[in-house]
């Protein structure tokens, strides 16, 4: 098994998965495509956590850019000792991987509170509050009293589909980020790729 190529594999789909949590995270700040809800400052207070653009998103660009890298690195060895440079990287990628963690940790966190409290609406009575942040998250399983958000239209429609995205791109994120974490130190140990023909292409 070659440490490395899956390193590479796991950096390119983690680039996708970041790009990803970016636009969906804009696009929680234009319920139905408008923009006045943000510059009035009608939106949950947790899309300006910027949980999937910074989260999910920027903070995981480096890590992923680490391990697509891995692959560029001088595999001739130093110190005297082959290979040794390609398990020091690859024990480093460890360290990258763990940032990965803490932004999808994040990213995951904040997204599952949003759904928790619900999205900031003008309700019946015509006050702007969180309609269901005393439900604990029940009202996701009942979509008739989504209806007591009359503005922005569909809002809980739009935040429970935003945030679950969220959600769950994080969640893939950080299983990711935690299979390179067990891969850099197998790598490590057992060197860049157990290959012998790998080894004597370097």
């Amino acid at each position: 098994m070659c440490y490395g190529k899956c390193a590479r594999c796991i950096g390119h789909s983690l680039v996708g998965l970041a790009l990803l949590c970016i636009a969906a995270n804009i696009l929680l700040y234009f319920p139905n495509g408008e923009t006045r809800y943000a510059s009035e400052n009608h939106l949950s207070r947790f899309v300006w956590f910027f949980s999937g653009i910074v989260g999910g998103g920027l903070l995981m660009l480096l890590p992923a850019f680490v391990f697509i890298g891995l692959e560029q690195d001088d595999c001739c060895g130093c110190c005297g000792h082959e290979n040794c440079g390609k398990r020091c990287a690859m024990l480093s990628s460890v360290l990258a991987s763990l940032i990965g963690i803490a932004g999808s940790g994040y990213c995951v966190i904040v997204a599952a509170l949003g759904l928790a409290e619900g999205p900031l609406c003008l309700n019946s009575f015509g006050q702007w509050n969180y309609t269901f942040a005393s439900t604990e998250g029940q009202y996701l399983l009942d979509t008739s009293t989504w209806s007591q958000c009359s503005e922005p239209r569909h809002v809980v429609e739009w935040n429970v589909s935003l945030f679950s995205i969220l959600l769950a791109l994080g969640g893939i994120e950080f299983i990711l980020c935690l299979i390179q974490v067990i891969n850099g130190v197998l790598g490590g140990i057992c060197g860049y790729c157990c290959s012998r023909q790998q080894q004597y292409d370097c």
